[in-house]
């Protein structure tokens, strides 16, 4: 068993504001004895406006974002899954939404830049969102082995595209850690379906990190971060409001039960991945 850990924020407009609280929240999840943390989607900003994200845009391997979620890392001793950091592309008007993994020496071990953009209007509702007008789609699938097991990477929308799952799994995955910000209407809706399908389906553990609550800009996230073990069971699960989620993990767990019962070797359809175009 290894106690894991997702943090649950309601981030706003002000970086700094919300790295004290990160480092707050990740010094808890380390004080109880977790070795490896996910941290939410735009953990660093949740902004005014679209827009905003892209004035912290960093360089690549630099950058106040980076350095702080590789000090984190390293002080703590723990394996950081950092949430996600906008980075620069060549298109000054586009950054790539990126799933930063730093090690317990605060090494920088993977990057996984978000495939699926959320370019959505919601039902019965007026948000609307475009994330394509500021992030370009990611073009590769993620794995990558921890001292926890094998991990895949996936952010928030991507959890409704099975097929990405089913590469990942293809990669070996036992686990996929899932930073997320889902609204709070399509959370209320699909958010624990979504996440016990992805973990039965592929009979692996989905570890997700969610903003949740009301935010300085208007919008509300569902939260709910949770852990879902393969046979589809929530371990733990947070409510509506920050804080850390404890739990413990276990890829023993996978092997067993995908010897006794051995979907995911009953396959007869091979899932082909498709690169998006990035062209925006």
């Amino acid at each position: 068993m290894t106690n894991v850990a997702a943090i649950q924020m309601a981030s706003g407009p002000q970086p700094q504001a919300n790295l004290l609280e990160a480092k707050r929240l990740l010094k808890e999840a380390a004080a109880k004895g977790a070795g490896l943390v996910v941290l939410p989607e735009n953990f660093a900003m949740m902004g005014m406006r679209d827009g905003d994200i892209l004035k912290i845009a960093e360089d690549p391997d630099a950058g106040p974002l980076q350095g702080f979620l590789a000090e984190q890392a390293k002080r703590l001793g723990i394996w950081l899954v950092g949430g996600t950091v906008p980075l620069r592309t060549a298109r000054g008007d586009r950054a790539r939404s990126a799933c930063l993994v730093y090690d317990d020496q605060g090494r920088r071990v993977a990057r996984y830049d978000k495939m699926h953009l959320f370019d959505v209007r919601i039902p019965d509702g007026d948000e609307h969102y475009a994330e394509s007008r500021i992030y370009e789609s990611g073009d590769h699938i993620v794995t990558l082995d921890t001292p926890f097991g094998r991990m895949g990477l996936a952010v928030c929308y991507d959890l409704r595209f099975p097929e990405l799952f089913r590469g990942l799994l293809d990669q070996g995955a036992e686990f996929v850690a899932m930073p997320s910000a889902f609204t709070a209407q399509t959370g209320q809706a699909h958010w624990d379906i979504l996440l016990r399908a992805r973990a039965i389906e592929n009979q692996l553990f989905m570890l997700a990190a969610a903003q949740g609550g009301f935010h300085v800009n208007g919008r509300e996230t569902y939260g709910h971060s949770a852990l879902v073990d393969p046979w589809g069971r929530v371990v733990a699960q947070l409510g509506r409001n920050p804080g850390v989620l404890i739990a413990d993990l276990s890829c023993d767990c996978v092997g067993r039960i995908r010897k006794l019962f051995p979907a995911v070797h009953h396959r007869r359809l091979a899932c082909e991945i498709e690169v998006p175009d990035t062209e925006g």
